[in-house]
């Protein structure tokens, strides 16, 4: 048996550095650059703010290291319950940021709650689902697992943080693959997004989708009932989403759905449309290897929105060129792979849970931040890992990372009857 601190995954600490080293050098060009001169002088010191953090999140992966596996389960369900009361206090007596109302200030410092919440979900569902002592009553637990995540994401939804809430509910089909539940009824519980998505882009292509896939259930699963939902699920959300885009939504709320769709419609351009309009001029004009570290001209001229957080993608694309967002994405890659790879070698049902929900969130935020900054999907405002300003993302990203990686590098210490 090996000495626990030697078990320490030195790979996957140093991919998280190198990702918070790019975002800081992002930052930096996005505020210390000739863009500075059109920022306002809060949104200027992001970058000092942004190293202050790195430094806490870089301590706290310290501190968790230090910290013995028996205490993240035992403090799990208690670390949920606190994370709820701060979801409740910021919806009372929160801070509203950009329209959403989940911010608590402690003096001078914020914090976005809704980022911390799903630390607590995390460890909670881990928790649950590892308490199991045999896999039957897989439905029963998997119900409750549904429960706690829906929680936090129905508070985050009062409080108007769509983007956020949406990361609770695509955490759901991921977790519950790791309840047990078979994987046809996971593709069922996904079936609608994908319906949505096509009927928001191409309706004729989501009334095929809905056909072709309920026959492929039916010839999957030979029931009739598997066959009725699969219809229910991706026939209903189809005509749910014509019926909202036609008939329920107002006017302002149906562009900023469809504007990704074609930002440089004219009835698009100069109003929702231009954040995404902006995003593709920069990303579009790197080219192959950038244009240089604070030489982009979109960047540098402030064209682009929230491009120290939400679209900092675009900066990368800019000055590092098509290159340079592939080695990002390389990064990324990397870095969930070796996740995914520490969670199966600690082979304990919580430490697995554990790995496998931070690497659902990772995924999701990847996926739809890379999507919306390319025009692929919605503007939604969701931060990219690691690299997006913002202390309360950052810190919590790094604090689901270092408790994988505690329970990886203490491995042992797990309990042999796996529970």
């Amino acid at each position: 048996m090996r000495t626990w601190y030697r078990n320490l995954d030195y790979v996957a600490l140093f991919l998280w550095m190198a990702l918070v080293a790019v975002g800081l050098t992002a930052i930096y060009s996005t505020t210390h650059g000739p863009a500075s001169e059109f920022l306002l002088e809060s949104v200027q010191k992001n970058f000092e703010r942004q190293m202050v953090w790195a430094g806490i999140s870089l301590f706290g992966i310290v501190v968790a290291l230090l910290l013995p596996v028996p205490f993240y389960q035992k403090a799990a369900y208690p670390i949920y319950a606190l994370t709820m009361l701060l979801l409740v206090a910021a919806l009372v007596a929160g801070r509203e940021v950009n329209g959403a109302k989940s911010w608590l200030y402690l003096g001078p410092i914020g914090l976005q709650v809704s980022e911390l919440a799903k630390v607590g979900t995390v460890l909670a569902v881990a928790q649950l689902l590892s308490s199991r002592r045999t896999q039957t009553h897989n439905v029963r637990y998997a119900v409750f697992a549904v429960a706690l995540v829906a929680l936090p994401a129905a508070l985050i939804v009062l409080q108007n943080d769509m983007g956020t809430a949406l990361v609770f509910f695509g955490l759901m089909p991921i977790l519950l693959y790791w309840s047990g539940l078979p994987l046809h009824t996971l593709v069922l519980m996904t079936s609608p997004a994908l319906a949505a998505y096509l009927a928001i882009v191409y309706w004729p292509a989501a009334v095929a989708f809905a056909v072709l896939f309920t026959l492929g259930m039916h010839w999957q699963m030979r029931e009739r009932y598997v066959t009725a939902l699969a219809g229910l699920f991706t026939g209903g959300t189809v005509a749910a989403v014509t019926l909202a885009l036609t008939k329920v939504l107002q006017p302002y709320q149906v562009a900023r759905i469809l504007s990704f769709t074609n930002p440089e419609a004219k009835e698009f351009r100069d109003n929702v449309g231009f954040h995404l309009v902006q995003s593709k001029a920069a990303i579009g004009s790197g080219g192959l290897l950038g244009k240089g570290f604070m030489e982009g001209t979109q960047t540098q001229g402030a064209y682009v929105p929230e491009q120290s957080t939400d679209f900092i993608f675009s900066v990368i694309g800019e000055e590092w060129g098509f290159i340079g967002a592939m080695v990002v994405l390389t990064l990324f890659a990397l870095f969930l792979i070796r996740l995914v790879v520490l969670g199966a070698q600690i082979k304990h049902p919580f430490g697995v849970m554990v790995a496998s929900g931070a690497v659902g969130i990772y995924l999701i935020h990847i996926f739809i931040n890379v999507g919306m900054a390319t025009g692929l999907l919605p503007v939604i405002g969701i931060p990219l890992p690691f690299l997006s300003y913002g202390g309360s993302a950052l810190l919590a990203n790094t604090a689901m990372f270092a408790i994988a990686l505690t329970l990886h590098m203490r491995r042992d210490d797990f309990s042999i009857y796996g529970y």
